[in-house]
């Protein structure tokens, strides 16, 4: 078997103390915290006690200084007990402090890097009401002024937005440059002009906070740029990259506990008789199930693995998350047929994951911007 998709022993350690954590600390909160549309806060504070909300960051920035791959197991991990969990400690670590770590300088290293590993939530602002999948098609706007910088828009569907403290906002310093206007900033939920407006109603990862957030007049310090001016359209593209990877492993985490909840159930339902797992329509159904669940795996851990290598990943990350995705949305249709009539209601636990896994196939790029980035690479 390829080095590149087994675990060493030091890594499947990891997951399982990962998971065990997951399972004993969160799984009693999911239920209600997905009828109260909001992360438990007490979990929120464990996640930063156990060092998953600075996987990646150096030790000298209070960091666990673990390699991204470990953040993707820390996600698959999680996400096994519950997406919403997960998302939440992936956009921490393979958006917010990765695109801190590549384009931040020295000095907001030192300043947010400490905050964000050990006790405030970062979020990742792109999206807007007219830039989806077009995400360079940006209406906020930043000038120079005055000595700092003035943002004006609003951004929507903003992961994590309820809870962080530390928001990457990506706005057009120069309109007229079309793309190469594009700037990245770094907004403190205090500055002045800043708000966080409409939390939305959604259909699955309902503990996820998904917000709106408005600019107006936002004074941001000169300081506060990330990158260079111009530069952020590389922030955003090479930020993504990642952070679709991520994607990938929450998908993965949330397949496998479909799965295995799947497995579990058909061994105790009985119909004619005997238990639904020795007719062999449900045999073969569950055989399919787990090879899709692995090969979204291998995928994902592969994308990770080339990443930590220094190596181009792009076309792995993109084809890792696309397959994730889709792999989930049909393993938890699939859970919720296996257990018939309770699979539908909310007593058990497969209906939340088919809402959960729907998202995958939306957000940090949808399916049909992966199939194009795929295409274009393979084209040339």
């Amino acid at each position: 078997m390829s080095a590149l998709t087994i675990l060493s022993d030091e890594e499947q350690s990891y997951f399982d103390a990962i998971k065990d954590f997951a399972k004993k600390e969160i799984t009693p909160h999911v239920t209600a915290m997905d009828e109260a549309q909001q992360v438990n806060k007490d979990i929120v504070k464990k996640l930063f006690e156990m060092g998953l909300m600075g996987i990646e960051v150096p030790q000298s920035l209070e960091g666990s200084e673990a390699s991204f791959f470990t953040a993707i197991l820390a996600v698959q991990a999680i996400s096994q007990v519950d997406p919403s969990v997960g998302v939440m400690v992936d956009v921490q670590n393979t958006l917010v402090n990765n695109a801190f770590m590549r384009w931040g300088s020295d000095a907001l290293k030192k300043k947010y890097l400490p905050q964000l590993a050990t006790g405030k939530v970062g979020s990742y602002c792109l999206s807007e009401s007219s830039s989806g999948s077009d995400a360079f098609a940006l209406k906020t706007k930043a000038v120079k002024k005055d000595g700092k910088y003035i943002l004006n828009g609003q951004k929507l569907w903003i992961t994590n937005a309820g809870e962080a403290d530390i928001f990457i906002i990506i706005a057009n310093l120069n309109p007229e440059a079309g793309y190469k206007g594009i700037t990245a900033f770094i907004v403190e939920r205090g500055f002045k002009g800043f708000s966080v407006s409409k939390k939305e109603n959604k259909l699955g990862i309902r503990a996820s906070s998904t917000c709106e957030l408005v600019l107006e007049d936002c004074e941001v310090p000169l300081e506060n740029l990330l990158g260079e001016e111009g530069k952020g359209y590389k922030v955003a593209i090479e930020t993504l990259n990642e952070g679709r990877i991520g994607i990938g492993a929450q998908m993965v985490g949330l397949a496998e506990a479909a799965l295995n909840h799947a497995v579990e159930y058909v061994k105790t339902r009985n119909q004619f008789g005997k238990p639904i797992a020795t007719f062999q329509g449900m045999q073969f159904q569950l055989a399919q199930m787990a090879i899709d669940v692995e090969t979204s795996k291998l995928m994902v851990y592969n994308a990770a693995r080339l990443k930590d290598a220094g190596k181009d990943f792009v076309k792995e990350a993109a084809m890792a998350k696309y397959h994730s995705s889709q792999v989930a949305e049909r393993v938890a249709s699939l859970a919720v047929e296996c257990f018939g009539g309770y699979g539908f209601v909310k007593d058990y636990p497969v209906e939340k994951l088919y809402r959960d896994a729907k998202i995958g196939k939306i957000y940090e790029g949808t399916s049909f911007m992966q199939l194009m980035t795929i295409s274009k690479i393979l084209l040339g």
